[in-house]
């Protein structure tokens, strides 16, 4: 039996498809800028025995080191060389990590960024997070080695060697993205560069990868990298096993660059899916839950088959990419957690949790000037480890969105229902809605035909031995439960399913 009743009361594969999860589990969580050492612990501590299935890493690429601003969060996205060594920590800590996250079966994804080295202005010397020398203005990479002829320049016929003109797929594909010097991936020897980059983690353990800024290289160049990469380790994989891909493609229609170009490769991460559900439940421009009814492909996205989902990612959580305002953010805790929540329970998609740092935000004119900051650190720049709370929640700026009762336990609901269909729909119009996953309930109104007996409400509350710490749900003898939520409570939406009952 599998249940999911949601209210809001405010105001009333192919190979490459496949994330290789292991034991049944479902989500992937990104621990961004998370350091190597402390992801290694929480894969043991935590994600492991909560049923998270793997985790994308920030890149762990040797990468410029930036004071004007001051370490931002997005010097990870300019490389200087495919070395291994990153703010996160060094190659021997990447190493250990994956294994030890390998060993109790949570998956590690790794961000790679392939489009691009660091921005034309780099300037030339050894502030790299390895220390190897570069020359940005001569497109010197020596660490690599690429050079000048490795580079897009050539083929970029603007004025300014920038993108400005997204509705021209020449320029989008071989000119800088935001001054980001562009590779010539056409080349032979930097797809043997990137591959080679991408084989060494391949090797390592790692199950795939998030490809960053795919938009931006054209598919047939990302198919010959691809084709280039080793079947995954057989130590953790069954042999034959086919490295995950997920492409960004930041496609919210209106440009004639689409992401149905890119689904032949592998999964795609689907942003109108965030950009959508965030007016829902907003409740903008009259949107109701109601209308998630025919929700996924009915509301204009790509198969579920293709797409990876999530509700925000680190760069439209600070206003950048894909969605606007629309996207709901821990900011928003109480609207986050419904989003979630309600992610996490419908079947489209495969679904990835976000788990963020915190900033010092500064809204001016509707922009955040302080959207650049990066992880909690030391004055010396070092990344500070992640302190875990008496209480499971994370301090000292990290926010963990991943430990909140209400997403772990909706992780595990994922889980427990996984390959059910959606099933017995209901709402009232408005935004209340019940359905469940599977064919054995029956939805009317606010009940819920299923299997007698007491269940635990995973959203209030935590199923310990024979009690629980919240809601309790009586299903009675007729098999109906009859669920009331009020909209002044913290969580104004309840989940029960089969492993929940007492």
């Amino acid at each position: 039996m599998k249940l999911l009743v949601l209210a809001t009361l405010l105001g009333l594969s192919s190979a490459q498809f496949d994330p290789h999860m292991k034991d049944g589990r479902t989500s992937l969580v990104h621990l961004f800028e998370w350091r190597w050492a402390d992801i290694a612990e929480e894969c043991e501590r935590y994600l492991a025995p909560n049923g998270y299935g793997g985790v994308q890493i920030s890149p762990p690429s040797e990468h410029i080191v930036l004071t004007n601003p001051w370490q931002p969060w997005w010097q990870r996205y300019q490389p200087i060389s495919y070395n291994l060594c990153s703010r996160s920590g060094n190659e021997n800590e990447l190493r250990d990590m994956i294994t030890r996250c390998n060993n109790v079966g949570v998956n590690i994804y790794v961000d790679a960024v392939i489009n691009h080295m660091c921005g034309a202005g780099g300037g030339e010397g050894k502030h790299s997070s390895c220390g190897s020398y570069f020359n940005a203005n001569t497109k010197d990479f020596p660490s690599v080695p690429y050079s000048a002829w490795d580079f897009n320049d050539g083929k970029c016929h603007t004025g300014s060697g920038e993108i400005e003109n997204y509705n021209d797929i020449y320029q989008v594909r071989d000119c800088r993205l935001v001054s980001l010097l562009d590779l010539a991936l056409e080349k032979d020897y930097v797809r043997g560069k990137v591959a080679e980059y991408m084989n060494t983690l391949i090797d390592m353990g790692v199950a795939g990868f998030r490809v960053d800024a795919c938009k931006h290289m054209w598919p047939g160049d990302l198919s010959a990298v691809f084709r280039r990469l080793n079947n995954l380790n057989t130590k953790w994989f069954s042999s034959g096993s086919r490295p995950f891909i997920v492409q960004e493609v930041i496609d919210l229609g209106g440009e004639p660059i689409t992401a149905s170009e890119y689904t032949g490769l592998g999964r795609v991460t689907e942003f109108k899916y965030g950009a959508k559900l965030g007016t829902v439940i907003r409740k903008w421009s009259g949107e109701k839950l109601s209308y998630l009814v025919n929700w996924g492909e009915g509301w204009g996205m790509m198969a579920s088959g293709k797409a990876l989902v999530f509700v925000d990612n680190h760069d439209n959580q600070r206003g950048h990419g894909a969605g606007g305002a629309s996207i709901v953010t821990f900011w928003d805790s109480r609207l986050y957690k419904i989003a979630v929540g309600l992610m996490l329970a419908h079947p489209y998609g495969v679904t990835r949790v976000m788990s963020s740092f915190r900033w010092d935000r500064n809204i001016v004119n509707g922009q955040d000037e302080n959207d650049w900051m990066g992880p909690p650190s030391y004055g010396d720049g070092t990344t500070k480890p992640v302190p875990i709370n008496p209480d499971s929640t994370c301090a000292d700026g990290w926010v963990c969105e991943h430990r909140w009762r209400q997403i772990r336990n909706m992780v595990i609901f994922r889980n427990v229902v996984n390959g059910e269909p959606l099933s017995n729909w209901w709402d009232n119009g408005s935004n209340q809605v019940a359905f469940g996953r599977g064919s054995r309930e029956i939805v009317v109104t606010k009940s819920s035909k299923t299997k007698p007996g007491t269940y635990c409400d995973v959203i209030s509350g935590d199923k310990q031995g024979s009690s629980c710490t919240g809601k309790q749900v009586q299903v009675g003898g007729d098999g109906y439960a009859y669920f009331n939520i009020s909209n002044s409570e913290e969580d104004p939406f309840i989940a029960i399913h089969a492993d929940s009952k007492l």
